[in-house]
């Protein structure tokens, strides 16, 4: 399985981005997918996952929201009221059943995408 990542960039905060996330490949092993932020200095945190259902973490709940087509196996993730705490690496995540907070059960994992919020 092969996710590739795209859809950052540098924006003001208030903005919006949507990020986007193709996966390629075994893609029977991609049920759940999910996204991920490493900011500097800190470790990878779960943001929010999909697979029959939606999970958020609370720092983005209300702000943040993942959508799939699986028609196209890729999953959305689109970024509303951003703001400069948001700044990071984002990666997209897949397995086949964990859809939870935990990055190491994950087990396919795309390349980063930056996001950076200015104030």
């Amino acid at each position: 399985v092969q996710l590739q990542a795209s859809g950052g960039g540098l924006v003001e905060a208030g903005a919006s981005l949507r990020l986007s996330c193709a996966a390629s490949g075994r893609t029977s092993n991609t049920d759940s997918m999910g996204w991920f932020r490493q900011a500097p200095g800190k470790e990878r945190e779960f943001v929010a996952s999909i697979r029959w259902s939606t999970y958020y973490a609370d720092s983005v709940n209300g702000r943040f929201t993942i959508s799939k087509d699986n028609a196209k196996n890729t999953v959305y993730l689109q970024m509303n009221s951003l703001k400069p705490e948001d700044t990071a690496v984002y990666y997209c995540a897949s397995d086949l059943t964990y859809t939870g907070i935990q990055a190491a059960k994950y087990a396919y994992w795309g390349q980063g995408t930056q996001v950076t919020v200015s104030s």
